[in-house]
Order: structure tokens, then sequence, then C-alpha cells
């Protein structure tokens, strides 16, 4: 068997990288009859992580196993990514350059500048703010910190799965919200070869795992969707694809009503402010795009609580 891009040794690895920095998150059983579903639910909340999203854990990784030069580290980020790396700098005393397209919503930049980060608005969407990020890179010499197109990321997030694993051994399916991909790579890089069934859950409006998986290779999507500045990338990358292709076992995708039906059950009956995106693996359970078999053992990825509290407000007023 061929060597797989991010195999066990290489997660395990992180974790004891990042042991001590990035929190380990709780895990709330829920058992079965949960959401009217005939499964044994339980939800993982990441959201709980330091700097509002699992993406802390690929941060602290990039941070602990690579050289840091004098300019510092830089991201290009929707929110998430960026004010985990703004956070992870600040605890290791490094400088950090934020690069954030025009659509991030306050809340998030709010935090990247809380944690000390210099932001850039790097243009209109995602992909300008990025190639902001790579000009900055080359000019400067910045580590450059990718949130999905990196071996160092996709490691750090297999750690989720494999604290998930230690928590609940059975498991029989994850559901795990896609943007970019490096979350979904690690954990299912994490679970390659066991019993676990990943699964993979994308905004109709924003589909580019499951585009790749189609076309066999990755491609370009329109993105539009509530969840976008968070799951809302264009092409997930060679990487997420060689890693997903063998260890995924499908992509279902919910409409944005069911993103935010499951952003004010969450707020409603467990008090957890969730942003779109991190609410998204819910949505698919609440509206049937994934369909749990009676006593199937499923954990629900709760993964990011970074939310314009007016907006979630709004849902469940």
């Amino acid at each position: 068997m061929t060597q797989r891009p991010v195999p066990r040794p290489m997660i395990e690895a992180a974790a004891e990288r990042i042991a001590g920095h990035a929190r380990v998150t709780p895990v709330m059983r829920l058992g079965a009859g949960a959401f009217g579903s005939p499964a044994a639910i339980s939800l993982k909340l990441e959201c709980l992580q330091h700097a509002g999203s699992f993406k802390t854990r690929g941060a602290f990784n990039n941070l602990l196993s690579l050289p840091v030069p004098a300019a510092g580290v830089a991201a290009a980020s929707g929110g998430n990514h960026g004010a985990a790396v703004a956070y992870a700098a600040r605890e290791r005393g490094v400088k950090a350059t934020i690069f954030v397209p025009e659509i991030s919503p306050a809340a998030k930049i709010e935090a990247i500048r809380r944690f000390g980060a210099e932001v850039v608005i790097g243009g209109a969407q995602y992909d300008d703010a990025q190639a902001a990020c790579d000009r900055f890179v080359a000019e400067t010499g910045a580590l450059k910190i990718h949130p999905f197109a990196a071996k160092e990321t996709v490691a750090g997030q297999g750690t989720l799965g494999r604290e998930w694993q230690l928590q609940e051994p059975d498991l029989d399916t994850v559901l795990v919200a896609v943007g970019g991909g490096g979350l979904i790579s690690g954990i299912a890089a994490w679970f390659a070869g066991s019993k676990v069934k990943v699964v993979g859950v994308e905004p109709a409006g924003s589909r580019a795992l499951q585009a790749a998986l189609e076309a066999k290779g990755p491609v370009e999507v329109n993105v539009a969707s509530v969840a976008a500045d968070s799951l809302g990338a264009r092409n997930v990358g060679p990487l997420v694809y060689e890693i997903c292709k063998d260890t995924v076992d499908h992509v279902v995708l919910v409409p944005d009503e069911a993103i935010t039906q499951a952003q004010g059950t969450l707020w409603r009956d467990f008090r957890l402010a969730v942003e779109p995106g991190g609410a998204a693996a819910l949505g698919a359970l609440l509206c049937g795009a994934y369909k749990p078999a009676p006593g199937e053992r499923l954990g629900v990825l709760v993964c990011g609580a970074n939310v314009d509290l007016g907006k979630l407000a709004g849902l469940v007023g």
C-alpha cells in the first residue's frame, strides 16, 4: 500500500506537539432520539476551542514544527484561520499579518485584532486575500500558514479526529463540515482504515469537495452561501483531494435554511452560539441530507463559534 499523504504517525506527532497549546474540547452525548433521529447522537464541541474554532490546532502545529523568520507569519483567511493564527502567534511571541477579504464578518476581524495581529483587507473575495498574502510573503519572507493546502495544517486538524476517537471509541459515523477541506482531510486521515465512516457536509452553494470527488480532481466552483465566510473555498486543491478521495465516504449538501435552523437549535436548546459553518454538520441531520440508521452511533462536529451575536439573535428572536 502506498504511503498516505498525512499518515497517522504525523497526526500523533502533531498531537504531542500541540498538547497544552490547544484545548481538549468536550463531547456532549445526547443518546437515541435526539433531534428525532433513530441514531445515538453526540456533539463534539470544538466551538469551545481557543480562538473559537478547530483551526487553532493547525496553526499551532505549523508554528511549532516550522522555523519562523524575523518577518513572522502570514495567512489569508475569511476569519477563523486568521484568528487562530493570530492567537497562536501571540502565544508564541511571533508577529502575525492576516489578509482578509471584504466579506469577512466584523466579529471575526475584531477577533484577529484582539489577538494582536495586523489585519490587511486583501480584496473582495477569499482568493483575492490569498493573492495579497502570497505577494507579502514573497516580499518579506514571512512564513505562510495555509488553511488547508499544507500537511502541517492537515495533521494539526487531524488531532481533532484522534481526540474524538479517544472520547468516543464506538462511533460509526462522523459528520464534518467542509470549506477548503483541511478539517475533513485531517479527520479522515486519522480514521482511515477504521470502521468509522467520515461524511462531509457542504452548503449547497459551496460544494468544492463534492465537485472534486465527482470530477476526480480539484475543480473551481462558484460560491454563494450564508456560510461562505468559513465554508467558501472555490477549490479544495490537490492535497485535500488526494486525502479525501480514498478516505471520505461521501459528501452531502445542505441548504442555507438548514444551516440557520441548526444555529437556532444549538442556541435555543444548548445555549451554544455557533456560526453558520460551525452548525452546517448538524444542519445535515436536521434536514435529512444525512439519514442515519437505527442504532447508528453518530458524531456531529460543531466546529466554529465566531458568530455575529446580532445576527444570531435575529434567527431565534
